[in-house]
């Protein structure tokens, strides 16, 4: 398996006023898998996702990538790790403004390679625009382009440390249905193409219905799993 959780439990507030978000939820990934996590707002969906990549620390449990607890680690070996093993999509992009579309997918890359080699982040950045269908787009700034764009830039700059995992939250929750299902196209050829494992929170039955695998979470617990289809 490429990840595997254990017992995960997470509140906020304080002792006299405390939202248990997750309860104890068990979940292994196998490598090449495309997983869905779906259930109603305030489920704890996006919570387990941010704690499956390694954003936010469980107050309780263990989460395993490839074998090694990431939460025994560091904060910078973890931050090491999120940057080489995972690639993040969020709802809103989280593109910065100041920077052109090549220069925000770079930037993860330039940050693992310290600075050694901006021509190589450039090129690789180049060369997953052109994957994305946005070559023309690359000296375009975030303000410049359409959200469906904006989410497909953040997608190149999810891969461009080719890594073994890519979370998503909401990818298409901020998009309209086209942009949507260009997204989602672009998901699924991730997926067969590359056996990118993808694990995905989502409102949008279209994404459920074409992954491998949906858990449906309910008040902080995993209460069913489908299986969709083969790997």
């Amino acid at each position: 398996m490429i990840l595997e959780a254990l017992n995960i439990h997470k509140s906020y507030g304080d002792a006299n006023s405390k939202l248990h978000v997750l309860k104890g939820v068990d979940l292994t990934i196998t490598p090449g898998e495309f997983l869905t996590i779906i259930g109603p707002s305030g489920a704890g969906k996006s919570t387990l996702l941010h704690i499956l990549g390694g954003l936010d620390v469980p107050d309780q449990g263990t989460v395993s990538i490839e074998g090694q607890d990431i939460y025994r680690l560091k904060d910078d070996q973890r931050a090491r790790l999120r940057n080489e093993k995972i690639g993040f999509v969020f709802q809103f992009y989280h593109l910065l403004p100041e920077f052109t579309a090549w220069e925000n997918v770079a930037l993860p890359m330039i940050v693992k390679e310290d600075y050694r080699d901006i021509k190589r982040s450039k090129d690789q950045a180049l060369a997953l625009l052109g994957r994305v269908g946005l070559s023309a787009r690359a000296m375009h700034k975030p303000q410049q382009l359409s959200g469906g764009e904006q989410q497909r830039v953040a997608i190149a700059r999810a891969l461009i440390n080719q890594p073994r995992m890519i979370v998503c939250d909401e990818p298409t929750g901020n998009l309209d249905s086209a942009s949507g299902q260009e997204v989602l196209r672009l998901l699924m050829t991730l997926n067969q193409e590359n056996h990118q494992t993808l694990v995905v929170v989502t409102h949008d039955e279209r994404i459920a219905e074409v992954s491998h695998r949906s858990i449906h979470m309910r008040d902080g617990s995993l209460v069913s799993a489908t299986v969709k289809q083969e790997q």
